[in-house]
């Protein structure tokens, strides 16, 4: 038998044995040790992450009622609007963020695709109209997509693609668009340092600072960028200490641990810990922490609290290995030189979790297969929490190995509009109504 059928044997086994992982990439192979020197991985994982295309025909808004709305299972979670992938530039979908035009008061959601960024407006989230895309750059094409807003501008990656860059994108063009849809035209791209893709960017309002995380520059690590002024970022510094962030949270530290008020601090999850770096001086960061868990797979992605005591962690490879229902980890971070792992939460259902965000005392988590799930944060000290609303979807299908469904969930805005970018059926545009009337709806991340 010859050494090409040999591999292609190899390769059948390993997919069969081994289902795609949505944050799995080459540098993420280097990182935890897996390699595969007779393949392309890169070509590998784009091919397994060939998501099937599972279209939605929208027939208008419609209430959460006896556990559905229009097909799909819910609590509490209404069904307001939706935009089929094919309506808004097509490819497959990922990762998605939200832009309020505060003089107008119009809202935005910025919606990642494998072929570029779409931008639809949902001020009127029962009929949003699609004004266009920014296509990704020289025709690229990436799984991975990730977008986040400053001063007005979208700021924009993508991973595993080549020569991207970062583009730069006046958000104000959407407002006045004639002959809908427009084609983009990025206004800046950036490529300092030899910059070229990433995985995440995370950015800082506060200071006006981007994080590139998970690229091909700074070991993977955090690559530091002054987008001060939009259309000239510039290059501040590198973070390659712990090696590769899969993503962050970056901000000005006004939490309970006083030595490091004043300070620019990012909780980055990567893939083993939980890092915690002072980034206040971009040439000199400085590693503050780096904190394990029991049971850590694949540290994905988390979000502080609104008081910076608790990180709460989604772990994207813990179901799937361990063939468990969908887990939340909470690390008590009131010391940030020694945080503390307290536990997890295990849901009612089979799920791997993605992204999540807290707004007030809620957690907002897109988790594949099971849709947007809303849980109540109670006594974390206990690691108390409260599944109290829902939208799944993808109907009928809870899998702890499967990464069709949710990629993302945008819950800052300030009007109660709640937006899903699912892998395979484009935007859903929701309605939140939490049993106790206590929403506290989204202040940051979307402002002109």
């Amino acid at each position: 038998m010859n050494k090409s059928i040999l591999k292609l044997i190899a390769f059948v086994i390993l997919l069969a044995g081994w289902p795609a992982e949505a944050c799995q990439t080459p540098a993420r192979s280097a990182i935890l040790g897996k390699k595969y020197p007779d393949w392309d991985f890169a070509q590998m994982m784009h091919a397994a992450h060939n998501q099937p295309y599972s279209g939605y025909q929208f027939k208008g808004t419609t209430t959460c009622q006896n556990g559905m709305a229009d097909g799909f299972p819910c609590q509490n979670i209404d069904l307001v609007g939706h935009l089929d992938l094919p309506e808004i530039g097509g490819g497959q979908g990922s990762d998605s963020w939200g832009w309020k035009h505060e003089a107008s008061g119009r809202y935005f959601a910025l919606v990642g695709r494998s072929n570029g960024v779409s931008f639809v407006e949902i001020t009127n989230p029962e009929e949003p109209q699609y004004i266009g895309q920014l296509p990704s750059e020289a025709g690229l094409s990436s799984t991975w997509r990730d977008i986040k807003t400053y001063n007005g501008y979208a700021f924009i990656v993508a991973d595993i693609i080549g020569d991207h860059g970062m583009q730069v994108f006046d958000l104000s063009q959407l407002l006045n668009a004639q002959n809908m849809p427009v084609t983009f035209a990025a206004n800046h791209l950036y490529k300092q340092n030899s910059f070229q893709e990433a995985h995440n960017i995370v950015i800082n309002e506060a200071s006006g600072f981007a994080y590139l995380t998970g690229g091909n520059t700074c070991a993977g690590g955090l690559h530091m960028v002054d987008i001060s002024t939009p259309t000239s970022p510039q290059f501040a510094g590198c973070f390659s200490a712990d090696g590769y962030t899969h993503d962050a949270q970056c901000l000005n530290y006004d939490g309970p641990d006083a030595d490091y008020h004043g300070k620019e601090i990012c909780i980055a999850s990567n893939e083993d810990t939980v890092t915690v770096v002072d980034v206040t001086v971009k040439n000199a960061p400085t590693l503050v922490s780096r904190t394990g868990y029991k049971g850590s797979q694949y540290t994905h992605q988390g979000w502080f609290t609104e008081d910076k005591k608790y990180f709460v962690i989604d772990d994207e490879l813990d179901e799937r290995r361990d063939d468990l229902n969908t887990r939340t980890l909470v690390m008590d971070m009131s010391n940030l030189d020694q945080p503390v792992f307290k536990g997890f939460h295990e849901a009612g259902g089979a799920s791997i979790d993605h992204n999540q965000y807290i707004v007030g005392d809620y957690t907002y988590q897109a988790n594949y297969s099971r849709g947007l799930r809303v849980l109540k944060l109670k006594d974390l000290s206990q690691v108390e929490m409260e599944e109290v609303a829902y939208f799944d979807t993808v109907p009928g299908f809870d899998s702890n190995q499967s990464f069709q469904g949710a990629w993302n969930v945008y819950p800052f805005f300030d009007n109660g509009t709640v937006i899903i970018s699912d892998i395979n059926s484009g935007i859903f545009i929701l309605k939140v109504n939490l049993p106790d009337d206590d929403l506290i709806f989204g202040s940051g991340f979307e402002s002109q």
